[in-house]
């Protein structure tokens, strides 16, 4: 039900706040960062799989243009 994913290199240094909050504005893509679940977590944020195909696809789609975009 849940994924939990590094953040990618290129991205690594916003930390999973700024990150997630980035995806959400910029992808429009909304994750849990993983620091919310404890100091462990930094560094990861969490999807939650629970919609349907379509949909993940393109929060996929929508993550691929925001990582390709740089940033």
């Amino acid at each position: 039900m849940f994924l939990w994913a590094p953040l990618p290199a290129s991205h690594r240094h916003l930390g999973a706040v700024t990150f997630a909050s980035a995806l959400l504005e910029q992808a429009r893509v909304a994750v849990s960062p993983g620091v919310g679940f404890g100091p462990g977590g930094e560094g990861f944020v969490r999807f939650a799989l629970i919609e349907d195909d379509d949909r993940v696809r393109a929060a996929c789609a929508g993550i691929g243009k925001f990582l390709a975009a740089g940033r």
